[in-house]
C-alpha cells in the first residue's frame, strides 16, 4: 500500500515533454558500477553521471572554479580523510563510551574538524560540504557511523551514474507483476502475532494481513504519521537514533539550453547542489540540511535570481516551468534520507528487527549505510525472505 498517488517512495524522476534525459527529483544518481541495481535493469549506464561536467563553486557569493577550493584543505579531501578507518577510530576526538542497545555514544563531525586544525573559511566550506552529502549538521554526524556507511558504499563499485529511462525505470522493474494499491495512506498498524490490521487515513474497510512490511521513516511513526501502538521500548529508541536530514529539490525549465554541462556546489549554504546539462533547458537544484530552506524559499517566490546566481548563462532565459520536491515537508518522508547520527551505532539493525514473526522493517533506515536504491531494495528482499518464512512459503 503506497501512501503517494504514485510508486516509488522517494523517487521521483522528472520526464521532460520534449523526450530529453530524465531529471531526478530524489535519489540522484546509481552509486558503483557494481551495483546490485544494474542487474534489475540488465546493464549499467553508458556513462558516469558528472564526467563530462565541469565543476564550480560559490564562495561569498562569488562564483568560482572548484579548483579554487583545492588550495589548502579542500572539503572532498577532508572528507576522504575523516572517512579513513583510522581517522574513523578517534577523528582527534578521543574515545567514545556506550549508550547500550543502540551502540555508542560517538564523536561528530564537527569535533572532528576542532582537531582538524583548519582555517576559518576552510572550515565554513567544509561544515556546508558535509551538510549536502549527508543531510545533518557536523554536530549531528557520527565520524564511525559515516566511515562505516563508506565502507559499505564501496562494496558498489566505483563512479556514479545515471539510468536510461530514470530512477523510476528501477521502480517499476521492480513492481512487475506486483499488486500496489496507491493513494491509499495507512493511519494506524495495530498488530498482535499472526495478525495485522491496516486502518487507512480515509476511512473504509480496514486490511488485515497475517504479515506487514513497514517501509516508512522512523521519523515518521515517532511523530504520528503512522501509529503503531505497543512497538516496544527499544524498537522506539532505535527509531529516535535515526533522523532524516531535511531535504527539498526543484527541477527549474528554461527557455534556453546550458551551453555547457556543469555542477555547482553552493558553499555558502544556499541552494546546495545545482546541475544543469549541455543543450539542455533544465537546472536542477538539490538542498539538504539548512539549503532545503533555502531551495524551499526560492521556489515560493521568484526562483530565477536563485538559478542566475548558480548559472549566469541563465539570467536572460524566461522560466517555463518549475517542478519542486520538497521531501522534509511530505508527511510521508519528513526529509530526504536517514544520517549516522550520534550515538546512533546498532540503531538501524535494532530498527530492521522483525516483531513476532508479524511486524517486518525494511527501507534505507535498517541498513546503516548512505541512503541508496540498492540498500533499500536488499532490505526489502532480506524482509521479504524472512515474511516467506513466517508464513511457511
Amino acid at each position: 500500500m503506497e501512501a503517494r498517488a504514485t510508486i516509488g517512495g522517494r523517487v521521483r524522476t522528472h520526464l521532460p515533454e520534449d523526450g530529453g534525459p530524465p531529471v531526478e527529483l530524489g535519489a540522484q544518481v546509481v552509486h558503483g558500477d557494481a551495483n546490485p541495481v544494474w542487474e534489475v535493469l540488465g546493464g549499467r549506464g553508458p556513462v558516469s553521471a558528472y564526467r563530462r561536467s565541469a565543476a564550480r563553486a560559490v564562495v561569498a557569493d562569488r562564483l568560482v572554479d572548484m579548483g579554487a577550493l583545492a588550495r589548502g584543505n579542500p572539503p572532498w579531501l577532508l572528507e576522504a580523510r575523516l572517512l579513513r578507518p583510522d581517522a574513523a577510530g578517534t577523528g582527534g576526538t578521543g574515545s567514545t563510551g556506550s549508550t547500550g542497545s543502540t551502540g555508542s555514544t560517538g564523536s561528530s563531525v564537527e569535533r572532528w574538524l576542532d582537531a582538524a586544525g583548519i582555517v576559518q573559511q576552510e572550515r565554513r566550506i567544509a561544515e556546508e560540504w558535509f551538510r549536502q552529502n549527508w543531510a545533518a549538521d557536523p554536530g549531528l554526524l557520527d565520524v564511525r557511523g559515516l566511515a562505516a556507511a563508506a565502507r559499505r558504499a564501496a562494496q558498489a563499485g566505483t563512479d556514479q551514474f545515471d539510468v536510461p529511462g530514470g530512477m523510476i525505470s528501477i521502480v517499476e522493474r521492480l513492481a512487475e507483476g506486483l499488486e500496489i494499491r496507491t493513494g491509499e495512506p495507512v493511519a494506524q498498524l495495530d498488530f498482535s502475532p499472526g495478525r495485522v490490521t491496516a486502518h487507512l487515513v480515509g476511512g473504509g474497510t480496514p486490511v488485515v494481513a497475517r504479515t506487514a512490511l513497514v517501509t516508512v521513516p522512523p521519523s515518521v511513526v515517532l511523530t504520528g504519521g503512522l501509529r503503531i501502538p505497543g512497538l516496544p521500548p527499544g524498537k522506539l529508541a532505535a527509531a529516535r537514533r535515526l533522523p532524516l536530514g531535511d531535504a527539498c529539490c526543484a527541477v527549474v525549465t528554461l527557455s534556453d539550453p546550458a551551453p555547457e554541462s556543469v555542477v555547482v556546489f553552493d558553499s555558502d549554504g544556499r541552494s546546495g547542489f545545482a546541475r544543469c546539462v549541455r543543450d539542455r533547458p533544465e537546472v536542477l537544484l538539490v538542498g539538504k540540511a539548512s539549503a532545503a530552506a533555502g531551495i524551499r524559499a526560492g521556489a515560493a517566490g521568484p526562483i530565477g535570481p536563485m538559478v542566475a546566481r548558480l548559472f549566469p548563462w541563465a539570467a536572460g532565459s524566461r522560466i517555463r516551468g518549475t517542478e519542486v520536491a520538497d521531501w522534509g515537508a511530505e508527511p510521508w518522508s519528513a526529509g530526504g534520507f536517514t544520517y549516522p547520527s550520534v550515538g546512533g551505532a546498532g540503531a538501524p539493525g535494532r530498527w530492521a528487527e522483525p516483531i513476532a514473526d508479524t511486524l517486518f522493517f525494511a527501507g534505507e533506515a535498517t541498513v546503516g549505510g548512505p541512503a541508496s536504491v540498492q540498500g533499500a531494495m536488499s532490505s526489502g528482499a532480506e524482509a521479504a525472505g524472512l515474511m516467506a518464512k513466517a508464513v511457511g512459503r
